[in-house]
This record gives C-alpha cells, sequence and structure tokens, in this order.
C-alpha cells in the first residue's frame, strides 16, 4: 500500500511540476510593460561633412537588465576617405560628460554599446552625435544632437 501511495505522489509531483514549467515559459514569452517599453527604435541617418551614422537603432534597457543602459547601435562610416582624419561617435547621459566611441579611417564599422549612469537603476535621457576628429588645430564637426527620453 505504501509503494502505491509513493508511487501516485510521484506521479502528482510531476505533473504539477510540468504544470508549472509550462505557465512559467507561457509567462516569459509574451512581454513585460518593461520589456515593451525596451523596444527598439530608430535613429535617423546622422551626417556631417566626412562622417555619416546610419541605420541606427536604440533603446532603453530596463532597471536591472544590462544596467538599465541607453542601448544604441549602428554604422560609423568614415564619408570622406581621402582627408586623413577619423571619425567617433559621442554619447552622453544624465550626469556625466560626453564619451567617445572610436571609428576607423576609410572605413565603415558597426557600433553596438551600451551607455549609462553606474550609480542609477536606468537611464531617463541621453544623447548621441556623429563627429569627425580634425586634429588638434581645428575644431572637430559634429552632425545634429539628436535627444532621447525614457
Amino acid at each position: 500500500m505504501n509503494r502505491k501511495l509513493a508511487v501516485s505522489a510521484l506521479a502528482a509531483g510531476l505533473f504539477l511540476t510540468g504544470m508549472g514549467t509550462a505557465f512559467a515559459t507561457a509567462d516569459r514569452e509574451a512581454p513585460s510593460a518593461a520589456e515593451a517599453r525596451a523596444a527598439w527604435k530608430g535613429i535617423p541617418k546622422l551626417n556631417s561633412g566626412g562622417v555619416q551614422f546610419k541605420d541606427g537603432k536604440y533603446k532603453f534597457e530596463p532597471a536591472h537588465t544590462n544596467r538599465g543602459a541607453f542601448h544604441w547601435k549602428g554604422s560609423l562610416k568614415d564619408a570622406d576617405h581621402g582627408d586623413g582624419h577619423n571619425v567617433y561617435m559621442q554619447v552622453r547621459v544624465e550626469g556625466y560628460d560626453w564619451s567617445r566611441f572610436n571609428g576607423k579611417q576609410r572605413k565603415t564599422v558597426w557600433l553596438d554599446k551600451l551607455s549609462y549612469d553606474g550609480a542609477a537603476l536606468h537611464t531617463d535621457d541621453a544623447w548621441i552625435r556623429a563627429c569627425r576628429d580634425r586634429g588638434s588645430l581645428r575644431p572637430d564637426n559634429c552632425s545634429v544632437t539628436k535627444s532621447y527620453h525614457r
């Protein structure tokens, strides 16, 4: 009798565990409100003399995911191969100065970066622009600065 009871209890436990896993899997497939807000959005093409940023996308990561970062990606292109200047992206999040992400002369590079405030759960405001490094004697030229808010 004890053996039948033990087998029945084991079967019921396995059944309930399977049901719990099925519900958890189904729950993961439906995006939460935070994940829905974190969908990729487009960044318009950023141009300035000799530099181009295209196919850009961004999203604000949910809190506790990738540090709640401003996540951005796209192609940074040296649009004037003969000028001898490098190109770079500048990104700023609230409370911090501009961060620089270098490209390569005479090439197009794919950038996929996270910019965040390490002291906060998530980033609310971010700014991004594409620039050409014209050396130390002449000022760099940058595209228009785009700003984004969570």
